[in-house]
């Protein structure tokens, strides 16, 4: 099998944590790097959350922390949700605390490089380090497959009534993105609210009796109580969803589109902009994935942390 080089980017919290889990399970991906944004939780635990998670799964992939604040805005984080350092208060072991001394966006642009052209990206944060790795090297266009993302909406927000959080964080950085010229694949908030695992689905996880299992049920609780409260019948595993469908989008449905980032409006800021249900006069430059067969999802995520 030719494996598909993969660069995860990430802002590790609960569900990022799961992501990183599922994607090293995954057969046909070479995961290549963790590059580590602020977002759930500032930089200095995101990059310290993925460490830890690789220690817990026994991977030796490279963690690249990257940007500490978006490229222009304040910074957001997502910590009333996530937990103070990320991981719901769960303080899993750390023994390897060093990273490279090169930042995410260099770390992408050279593993771009290398692989002229075949790498692809899964970013499940906020863009700032995408963003800035197509501000300072101007051929990346040309060295990336395909962006996969979480993030974003045609028709609602879940921080603002109009933007979801990742692309809210930091919509400049966003448009940058979707104005690259590279494939985008947007995961956004109309399919991963469907792709949510409940109470017994995650405790079914947890009786597979390994370490990462046992985490994926714990890490999970104190966000399930969060859902909950909002009426929502599980957690919604918007990271993991957006690495399976990086992985086969044959459980997904999804629409050629055009999308932009409003930067400008005081009250639209981080809006994804579409024309899914418009007359479609703009050229298409991204995808749109809008439904996903949640009980194919379910089975999934359950058959790769049966692996461990």
């Amino acid at each position: 099998m030719n494996k598909i080089p993969i660069i995860l980017d990430c802002d590790t919290g609960v569900d990022d944590a799961i992501a990183i889990m599922l994607a090293n399970q995954i057969p046909q991906f070479d995961l290549r790097a963790i590059t580590t944004v602020a977002g759930n939780v500032e930089l200095e635990k995101t990059t310290s959350n993925s460490l830890r998670v690789l220690e817990l799964i026994n991977a030796d992939i490279p963690v690249y922390a990257g940007a500490a604040a978006p490229l222009y805005r304040d910074q957001v984080t997502a910590g009333y949700i996530h937990g103070e350092n990320g991981l719901g208060g769960i303080d899993l072991p750390l023994h390897r605390t060093a990273v490279p001394n090169i930042t995410a966006w260099d770390a992408i642009h050279a593993e771009a490089v290398k692989y002229a052209g075949a790498l692809e990206l899964i970013a499940v944060g906020p863009l700032t380090n995408l963003g800035l790795a197509f501000l300072k090297y101007r051929e990346m266009p040309r060295l990336i497959q395909r962006i996969v993302i979480m993030g974003g909406s045609a028709t609602m927000g879940n921080v603002t009534p109009a933007a979801e959080f990742n692309i809210f964080a930091d919509p400049e950085a966003a448009d940058i993105v979707f104005t690259s010229g590279v494939p985008v694949y947007m995961c956004g908030l109309e399919a991963t609210l469907k792709a949510y695992y409940n109470h017994d689905e995650i405790k079914r996880v947890g009786t597979l009796n390994s370490k990462p299992a046992r985490f994926f049920h714990d890490v999970t609780q104190d966000i399930l109580s969060f859902y909950h409260e909002f009426g929502m019948p599980g957690v919604c595993l918007h990271d993991p969803m957006t690495v399976l469908y990086a992985a086969d989008d044959s459980i997904f449905e999804t629409h050629h589109v055009n999308i932009r980032v409003e930067t400008k409006g005081k009250l639209t800021q981080g809006k994804t902009v579409t024309d899914l249900y418009s007359d479609k006069k703009l050229e298409p430059n991204a995808y749109i994935v809008t439904n996903v067969d949640r009980e194919a999802f379910q089975n999934k995520v359950y058959e790769l942390m049966s692996g461990y």
